[in-house]
């Protein structure tokens, strides 16, 4: 379940296999006696073993899926239990707010079929799954508020986990807007920020700075991801940055659960809602916003970011939470059940393509009961390209240090490494500790060696 882009044969490329193999990681490395945040076969030798963050924390999750489901079936159940945990941590929070039962259903499947948050569960991006956070650690501020204090540890955890799991820009919207919350609904929990915080900044230590993306993006890619308003309002968006259609009975309803909160007189609550969803939306438009230029410039964290619609899951849960509050004021008999197929109508699920996946693949088989010693995968890619996450599928199968990676932050010794072997892939590959070539795409060796497997387009080659 994936975005279905093509595979000429082999697993087609996706953010869904980066995800999947930082996933993998955690119970891999647990399995063998080490670090489980820790990467120990990409970028290699250039750098000392990558930091894991992506593997925080649903790697846990991941783990027992993978053992017994295997690595296809595996990532479509983690899938469908985003969706179950998106809407289900949704209806809890929203009926820690007093809404009843259907109503509260309604706003945890408004959140669940966001458009937004599905065109990344499709792409495979760890966003969607990060997202679920934010409402858990507002259901543990309510839990706080009947006077289970000790909610505010889960809620403090699941707000810093935004960061830690390297969603950094996620971070920049998630964390003012649980402060916001907190100011209105328990005003001592607003000091969990502060941790948060500390966690965002740490990540970027660990897995940002002296990478590729640490000297900022530039704003031309800003441009090239920036939402016009129109995709707010139409189904008809391509670009899988920018969906952000949010439906009409989405907004209609929403509009009512903010009017009715004014009319409550909860102007709290309504601040909060209201700007939590009307900001992302504002700043999705990137370089179509008046002013957005300025502001990415200057504001703390902003000028790292290329996507100006990573800020959305706020919107759509501000969104979806004002849903619930509409629904819950309708006291017509079977009003949820009629908002909820008017949901489902309205915002099937569109995105998701049967993609090839080939979970057996013989050539990598026969590499693993090969000795000791590095691989290349021909062609050499750069860590930023896309394609380059199907040597990551690949590595689950036969696991093995490597030069290549799939990064956007990627080490800059590892960077120019991979620059000169795409120049040049045939040199210096011993003192790399190369011993094995992988090429895809049926293409022929271009360094010779000892044909050992093949299996469709890749085949593995042993070097002198």
């Amino acid at each position: 379940m994936a975005e279905g882009l093509p595979g000429r044969g082999e697993a087609a490329p996706g953010d869904h296999l980066q995800t999947g193999y930082n996933l993998w990681l955690v119970g891999h490395q647990v399995e063998n006696g080490r670090a489980p945040w820790r990467d120990p076969y990409s970028f290699q030798p250039q750098v000392e073993p990558r930091w894991n963050l992506a593997g925080w924390p649903f790697g846990w999750v991941y783990w027992p899926l993978e053992r017994a489901l295997g690595t296809v079936l595996a990532w479509n159940a983690f899938v469908l239990l985003g969706f179950l945990g998106a809407g289900g941590i949704v209806a809890l929070w929203l009926r820690q707010l007093g809404l009843r039962r259907g109503a509260a259903l309604a706003g945890g499947l408004a959140y669940a079929l966001a458009p937004y948050l599905q065109t990344q569960w499709s792409a495979g991006h760890l966003l969607a799954w990060t997202a679920l956070l934010l409402p858990l650690s507002l259901y543990g501020v309510e839990r706080a508020r009947r006077g289970s204090w000790w909610w505010l540890v889960l809620s403090g955890a699941a707000l810093a986990s935004i960061p830690l799991s390297g969603q950094l820009h996620l971070s920049l919207a998630a964390i003012p807007f649980f402060c916001g919350y907190a100011l209105v609904r328990l005003r001592w929990a607003v000091i969990l920020g502060v941790p948060a915080i500390a966690a965002g900044l740490v990540a970027y230590v660990l897995a940002v700075r002296d990478t590729t993306g640490a000297s900022g993006r530039q704003f031309r890619q800003v441009e090239f991801y920036s939402a016009d308003a129109s995709d707010f309002f139409s189904r008809s968006t391509d670009e899988l940055e920018k969906v952000v259609y949010l439906g009409w009975t989405v907004v209609a309803l929403a509009l009512a659960g903010l009017v009715s909160l004014v009319l409550w007189r909860r102007y709290g609550m309504a601040a909060v809602l209201g700007l939590g969803a009307l900001i992302p939306i504002l700043l999705a438009l990137g370089s179509n916003l008046p002013g957005y230029h300025t502001l990415w410039r200057i504001l703390p964290g902003l000028h790292h970011t290329r996507v100006p619609e990573r800020l959305m899951p706020v919107a759509c849960l501000a969104l979806a939470a004002l849903v619930g509050l509409a629904v819950s004021r309708l006291r017509w008999p079977g009003t949820a059940a009629i908002v909820a197929v008017l949901l489902l109508l309205e915002l099937p699920l569109g995105k998701f393509h049967e993609t090839q996946a080939d979970g057996n693949n013989r050539a990598y088989a026969a590499l693993r009961d090969e000795p000791a010693g590095r691989m290349l995968e021909i062609p050499v890619l750069t860590a930023g390209s896309q394609r380059a996450s199907t040597y990551l599928y690949y590595l689950r199968q036969a696991p093995r240090e490597h030069p290549s990676g799939y990064s956007t932050t990627a080490p800059l010794a590892a960077d120019r490494e991979l620059r000169r072997l795409r120049r040049v892939p045939c040199t210096n590959l011993d003192a790399l500790g190369v011993r094995y070539l992988v090429v895809h795409f049926d293409r022929p060796s271009p360094c010779g060696g000892t044909l050992l497997a093949r299996d469709g387009p890749i085949a593995v080659y042993r070097l002198r």
